[in-house]
């Protein structure tokens, strides 16, 4: 059974898991508005991995006997100076949920709850790879700076990530 402290962080790392889901959609519909379907593709194929990792939560504190409690999510922001605005505020997005799984890493430990950190785990290590492939696209976009040709071409690389993203976010969720 869950502790209480663990049980309401956990339920609070939903929501804002649920917040990055819609983030990602709000930023798809940016793209698609600017006429970038392969960063709105990759986007929508983000929002699903992260509801995927709302859902690994969910599926945790109904496993350790703990109560779910949803509570309602923050409108994300609708407007970005830029595609590489929007990118740079996807990258600092998941800075911010590192930190937040790292606070739930240090209050599983301090409540001595191993099951809670071995499952976080997953997250820690899932966290380098959301900052890490944010970053090199930020990267990218910024290399290419406002050449059109440069951004097309980042736009195409990135529709490439389409179903094989949501497979892989799926196969993960399974591990």
């Amino acid at each position: 059974m869950l502790k209480e402290p663990i049980e309401e962080a956990l339920n609070g790392q939903i929501n804002a898991e649920l917040y990055s889901e819609y983030l990602y959609l709000s930023m798809a519909a940016y793209y698609e508005e600017e006429g970038l379907p392969g960063f709105a593709s990759w986007m929508r194929a983000q929002a699903d991995e992260e509801h995927a990792h709302a859902m690994r939560i969910y599926d945790f504190i109904i496993d350790r006997d703990g109560r779910v409690t949803l509570s309602g999510i923050d409108s994300p922001p609708t407007e970005w100076s830029s595609p590489a605005d929007a990118f740079n505020a996807a990258y600092e997005h998941e800075v911010e949920i590192t930190e937040m799984i790292d606070e739930l890493v240090a209050l599983a430990r301090e409540e001595n709850d191993n099951a809670t950190e071995n499952m976080l785990q997953w997250f820690v290590a899932e966290q380098v790879e959301e900052e890490a492939t944010a970053q090199d696209i930020l990267d990218k976009l910024n290399h290419v700076g406002g050449d059109g040709t440069g951004l097309l071409m980042i736009d195409k690389e990135l529709g490439q990530r389409g179903d094989a993203g949501l497979d892989a976010s799926e196969t993960k969720a399974e591990e």
